[in-house]
């Protein structure tokens, strides 16, 4: 299989930046889901030209491919997770947000990263559809913008809640746009299991032509809840499978954002997690292959 594995920092909250990054690359990371945090990058700091710089080099020290990711939670308001978003009912909040997003796309930019994720907010109360979907819109098209002058693509999550929440609302998004060439997925194989009709393995069978970012780990059905492999309802092999017959080349990145006080522990039982999968999956394509050509050879009863 061809799966480039990564891990997310958003998991990792606990360590400086620079001792994640090693960590990752000890542990046989090919890269890193880097969310812009306080702790991490942070955007909103002075000398950020520079600081991204500095990441970039410790990056290519240590062969450590990266996504930019914007999930961090309190980046822009102490006191709301996640707020303001590009569907707050404040123009000037929505354009906060949209600011990080397209500074995240320069930061991107700088690192050589292979996409940028954001995801759309939750509709706020007495908001309609119609008009959450005019503000998103709205709000997305400068970061398009950025990301077709830098050529990153924006890779925009389906998040369980949110406005946008499922692969359908990912093209809905898509039609309301234009279909632009910047706009790209992140699929959330969790998610997947959680919240779509489809299995995950055809979720990725589905979206892959729009595929720029993948984020992976464990979940039940109907419980949005990020759990170590092993401990949700997922079958992962076919779904490795899935993802290295799709062609995509990106980054697979482990996302458990609730697991910080484990985070080098669970860094390192993840990658074998995927290791043995991707080896048990191999096995089982190798013992097929072998017992058609077997059944072929045979001679006719």
């Amino acid at each position: 299989m061809t799966l480039h594995l990564g891990y997310g920092t958003n998991g990792l909250t606990d360590l400086r930046l620079d001792d994640a990054l090693g960590l990752l690359a000890d542990l046989g990371y090919e890269g890193v889901g880097l969310t812009l945090d306080h702790m991490h990058l942070d955007p909103m700091a002075p000398d950020l030209t520079e600081r991204t710089r500095q990441v970039r080099r410790r990056l290519t020290s240590l062969g450590l491919r990266v996504t930019v990711e914007t999930g961090a939670r309190y980046v822009l308001d102490p006191r709301r997770k996640h707020g303001p978003s590009l569907l707050d009912p404040d123009p000037d909040a929505r354009a906060a947000r949209t600011a990080l997003l397209v500074r995240a796309v320069d930061v991107a930019a700088e690192l050589g990263a292979h996409a940028v994720h954001c995801f759309s907010g939750i509709t706020p109360p007495g908001t309609t559809a119609d008009t959450a979907w005019k503000r998103l819109t709205e709000s997305l098209t400068p970061v398009l913008e950025a990301a077709d002058r830098s050529g990153i693509p924006l890779a925009i999550e389906p998040e369980p809640g949110h406005l946008l929440a499922t692969l359908a609302d990912f093209h809905h998004l898509r039609g309301l746009l234009g279909d632009p060439g910047p706009l790209g997925l992140t699929l959330d194989i969790g998610h997947c299991q959680c919240l779509e009709d489809a299995s995950p393995v055809e979720c990725i069978r589905d979206s892959a032509p729009w595929l720029r970012h993948v984020q992976i780990e464990d979940m039940r059905r109907g419980v949005h809840e990020h759990l170590p492999f092993g401990d949700g309802e997922i079958d992962f092999p076919p779904v490795l499978a899935a993802l290295a017959a799709s062609d995509y080349r990106g980054l697979t990145v482990v996302e458990l954002p609730r697991h910080s006080h484990a985070g080098p522990e669970l860094a390192r039982t993840s990658i074998d997690f995927l290791r043995d999968a991707m080896t048990r999956d191999a096995g089982l394509r190798t013992a097929a292959t072998a017992t058609t050509a077997t059944a072929k050879g045979a001679a006719p009863c």
